[in-house]
């Protein structure tokens, strides 16, 4: 009997919430007015809606009292009324003892305004400290699932795992200059073993890209609630077109699209001969992805707190040694190099132009020379059309420390060049070189052209850190 009350009240409410919205176009109301209160179907009446404005807020109270959490969330949006009624404190007091109240070593997550032992606590206190707690809960547990670190690649193993099993998506909103907010859906997405590749079509966003103001990455989760509307946005990255365009590179292109990179990790393709957008592409190292996309702020991007290694003044070369490389290659639909190099180095004499060099391949070790699984190209989709762009693909990059740390992490699509003469005698075909810079650090690798194998031969890799960066992480003064 309590079941069909509530339920009976939900409809109710719900139903008013529509008739109210009638409500903003006179001519309407007054003939839908009418027709509600003729209905003998079982449908509510006009006096019926009137008689709820009438109800004593203690008889609703003890209705809602009987609604679990998802419930009270959802008639909580009906109007200002039932908000209110379903936000009070004694309602959500309740809950929170029942799911929380008896695990003793449950305890409330520190929340600047919420304090257990206030004595008069403002309205919506319970709810906002229910809700708090229950994303501590869940952020707990993930943080569990990303304990287990990989050794060769220095990142949590389960980022993967625990993006789908915490409903993360990401969402993109374009604005262009003259005020208009379009709001994308993903797409498609392609995780990778260090790194998340993320597309949205054009659509309605596919004017000239010229005109677009700014773009906007969020990250956006839904609480664990069974609620779908209870989402929590995290901002990733807010971009300023207007710079971007004046120096986007283009990496490459086919028959259809233009590939333009406007930063690393964001790419936007063109339709060829035209300045209408086909698609946008952003791609995400996997260091504190999940973090990132669920920790920020709508307004304020997550911060990751600057942890040092232990100062050490005893190693003249502390700072220098003990590197540990992982390198992907791969494209949108598969991979197509990774390896791993360990004890990396630079000794003092070598540095130079303001940078360490770490040699993770030389041309003139054989040995280390390493084959490339497939060719090199993005392939690439929009809607009906898709192609593939040669000679372009994306770099996922991890600098461990010695002490296997992340410290510095790259993930971006890049592109490959012919070079002019021959960099290694022992291949005799062609040579092409991948350069990718970016603020405190620069990749390059020379690739030849093997007639023998078929495929690509990576046949250097070398990384160069900013001398600024290396002592600003070890407090030296190289």
């Amino acid at each position: 009997m309590v079941r069909g009350s509530c339920l009976n009240l939900l409809s109710l409410l719900k139903h008013k919430k529509t008739v109210k919205k009638m409500a903003t176009h006179p001519k309407v109301v007054a003939s839908r007015s009418r027709e509600v209160y003729k209905k003998s179907d079982g449908s509510l009446s006009a006096f019926s809606l009137n008689f709820l404005e009438r109800l004593p807020c203690e008889i609703v109270t003890k209705v809602l009292s009987y609604l679990d959490a998802p419930a009270l969330l959802s008639i909580s949006y009906v109007n200002k009324r039932t908000h209110q009624l379903a936000s009070d404190n004694a309602l959500w007091k309740n809950l929170y003892v029942a799911q929380f109240g008896k695990n003793k070593r449950q305890k409330p997550p520190p929340v600047a305004g919420l304090n257990m032992e206030v004595k008069d606590p403002t309205a919506g206190y319970w709810k906002r400290l229910f809700l708090t707690t229950v994303e501590h809960r869940d952020t707990k547990r993930w943080k569990q699932l990303l304990g287990h670190v990989s050794c060769l690649t220095g990142l949590p193993s389960g980022t993967e795992q625990v993006l789908r099993n915490s409903h993360v998506t990401w969402e993109l909103t374009v604005t262009s200059k003259s005020g208009q907010v379009c709001a994308l859906e993903l797409s498609r997405s392609q995780f990778c073993k260090t790194s998340l590749t993320l597309c949205w079509s054009g659509g309605l966003c596919s004017s000239d890209y010229g005109e677009i103001s700014t773009l906007q990455l969020d990250g956006v989760r839904r609480i664990e609630l069974n609620h779908p509307g209870l989402k929590k946005r995290s901002l990733m990255a807010k971009l300023n077109m207007q710079p971007l365009t004046k120096c986007a590179q283009v990496i490459g292109q086919d028959r259809l699209v233009q590939l333009k990179l406007l930063q690393p990790g964001v790419i936007i393709g063109l339709w060829t001969g035209q300045s209408s957008v086909a698609f946008f592409m952003f791609t995400l190292h996997f260091h504190k992805l999940m973090e990132r996309s669920t920790h920020g702020s709508a307004v304020c991007p997550y911060t990751e707190p600057i942890i040092k290694p232990p100062f050490d003044d005893v190693d003249p070369d502390y700072g220098l040694h003990g590197y540990q490389v992982h390198i992907v290659l791969h494209n949108t639909t598969c991979e197509l190099l990774s390896e791993s190099f360990s004890q990396l180095f630079c000794p003092k004499d070598q540095i130079s132009d303001g940078f360490i060099h770490l040699t993770a391949i030389s041309r003139t070790n054989l040995a280390q020379h390493t084959p490339v699984l497939s060719s090199i190209s993005l392939p690439w989709q929009c809607e009906a059309l898709q192609g593939s762009v040669e000679n372009c693909c994306v770099m996922s990059f991890t600098l461990l420390d010695e002490f296997r740390k992340p410290f510095k992490c790259v993930c971006s699509p890049v592109s490959m060049e012919l070079e002019k003469t021959s960099v290694c005698l022992d291949y005799s075909d062609e040579h092409f070189l991948i350069h990718h810079k970016e603020p405190g650090v620069q990749v390059k690798m020379q690739l030849a052209w093997s007639k023998e194998q078929e495929k690509f031969v990576l046949i250097s890799l070398v990384v160069y850190v900013s001398v600024h960066e290396v002592n600003k992480h070890f407090s030296r003064d190289y």
